[in-house]
């Protein structure tokens, strides 16, 4: 086995103590969560008071100032739990930095130790139905009326849509202009006009609450615009992109190698023709080129780690990271349910919810054809 070099004793039993928290907190209930359509608020509370949000803002906003490893260990104990309805992700590491990064110094305080501790559950408002991938295309709009703009618009496939108390909505704040009209604008659910809509009933992530959002001439304050002027938006998007490729990234491979545990626990144990499956020759093999393709992705993903710590992820790279460790996400869960026989098609084995949430990896964070088409544009 290759070493995860990049993990010290610290971050050993941080990651102990995540994966604790989970297996008392949250695995006992994920399935009621699932028919619930949303984890509890008192998960979100109980990790904030642990340090589990935001662990990478500052002190003086209420986070550890630690660094990404300490937000990498979060999310790979929640991918590899299976633990798909939680939305901490999103949150403490693409919300989280987006205000840190541009937000004013009151933005700064009025929102991010609320978020640290939990109180505070945010969401990010991209996609709508007419614009998935090509973020230009929105049509969702902010114009400016004196000292507030008037949002208009809709939302879909939102992480964290029904829970969220604050969202950052990608909107055009000058219809007329491409990616240089687009403005970002921090907007609180509780404002007149906001409506959010159904919570969407998908294919797997069922404890996931993904909702549709609606804008009818919510007013939104000047000072909320998120940087320090209009149009600003596209631009901070793309500097962000590469930290949420690599959060794709390392939930993809998280998950890729829980699954095959868990095959390989099963393998050993189910019987077939008077012996156990894993002694058939087609078992093994499989089970060793999943073995193999998961830890070269795993070099990957951990260098694309350290690049980002020292900060020389670039879009290119993270992309293809993105790309690669989802594909190869599908194609395990994939031979992981074959290897499971009928029982892998049964939604109470860990393996058939593992595929089905994991088909979505492939779509969100930019479809994988986009991100083919960032990389060969670098060529």
């Amino acid at each position: 086995m290759i070493p995860r070099t990049l993990f010290d004793a610290d971050l050993d039993g941080f990651r102990d103590s995540v994966r604790k928290f989970l297996e008392q907190e949250a695995a006992p209930y994920h399935e009621q969560w699932e028919k619930d359509g949303q984890v509890s608020r008192e998960l979100w509370q109980k990790a904030g008071e642990l340090g589990f949000l935001c662990p990478t803002m500052p002190e003086e906003y209420g986070g550890a100032g630690a660094d990404f490893r300490y937000s990498a260990v979060v999310m790979e104990e929640v991918s590899r739990a299976g633990l798909s309805g939680i939305g901490w992700t999103l949150h403490s590491d693409i919300v989280a930095p987006y205000i840190l990064s541009y937000g004013s110094e009151e933005q700064k305080k009025n929102y991010l130790p609320g978020m640290a501790a939990g109180e505070i559950i945010t969401a990010i408002a991209m996609s709508e139905p007419g614009a998935g991938s090509d973020l230009q295309g929105v049509k969702t709009t902010a114009l400016k009326d004196g000292d507030h703009y008037i949002l208009n618009g809709s939302k879909t496939f939102i992480t964290n849509g029904q829970m969220a108390d604050l969202v950052i909505v990608v909107a055009k704040t000058d219809p007329k202009e491409g990616a240089k009209g687009i403005s970002l604008l921090l907007v609180e659910t509780a404002w007149e006009g906001f409506e959010k809509g159904q919570n969407l009933n998908k294919v797997g992530m069922k404890a996931q609450d993904t909702s549709e959002l609606f804008f009818q001439d919510v007013k939104v304050p000047v000072t909320h615009l998120l940087g320090a002027m209009e149009g600003q938006g596209f631009f901070q998007l793309m500097q962000e992109l590469p930290a949420e490729r690599l959060q794709i990234g390392l939930t993809a491979i998280a998950a890729a190698e829980a699954a095959w545990q868990w095959t390989l626990d099963y393998v050993k144990e189910r019987k077939a023709f008077g012996k156990p499956v894993i002694k058939f020759q087609n078992t093994r093999f499989k089970m060793a080129e999943m073995k193999a393709e998961i830890t070269a992705a795993r070099v990957f993903t951990d260098r694309c780690l350290e690049l980002h710590l020292e900060r020389k992820l670039d879009i290119p790279t993270a992309a293809m990271l993105k790309q690669y460790t989802t594909d190869l996400q599908c194609r395990v869960m994939d031979e992981c349910v074959q290897l499971h026989g009928g029982y892998g098609y049964m939604w109470e084995y860990p393996i058939a919810r593992a595929w089905a949430d994991s088909r979505v990896q492939r779509i969100y964070g930019g479809t994988n054809e986009i991100m083919k088409e960032i990389v060969a544009r670098a060529f």
